[in-house]
């Protein structure tokens, strides 16, 4: 039995599983970008006249809002708890920039037990963030 063989055929990259892997592609980037999803707390910043731009990446970042409730990674946080987390990420990294973000009419009772746990810890790399 004698078989032909097409010649003119030319090799061909098949189309159909292009779709599917840039699919794949498209899924793995959507998830990826959430990993890193900062949790922000509505606050309406205060104002300042002077201010200085800080580096941004890699602060520990505490929110406080207009009734004075204390936030953590999104998370609502009770002052005791606060002061151990600052405690373990000043033995982690000794020179961390401490970010105090408060909605501009926050009492100042609240940001000040805040400040008197890092005067007691007597660490001095703080930044009040303000609308810039």
């Amino acid at each position: 039995m004698k078989i032909k063989r097409d010649v003119n055929r030319a090799p061909g990259i098949p189309i159909s599983s292009m779709s599917d892997i840039a699919f794949l592609l498209l899924i793995f980037i959507m998830v990826i970008s959430l990993i890193n999803y900062r949790r922000e707390i509505k606050i309406s910043y205060p104002e300042a006249a002077n201010y200085e731009v800080t580096q941004d990446k890699q602060n520990l970042e505490i929110w406080v809002d207009d009734k004075g409730v204390i936030f953590y990674k999104g998370e609502v946080i009770q002052i005791n708890a606060l002061e151990k987390v600052i405690v373990d990420s000043i033995i982690e990294k000794p020179g961390i920039r401490i970010h105090i973000i408060a909605d501009k009419k926050t009492k100042y009772k609240n940001i000040d037990d805040i400040m008197n746990i890092l005067r007691l810890l007597q660490h001095r790399v703080v930044s009040l963030v303000v609308k810039d």
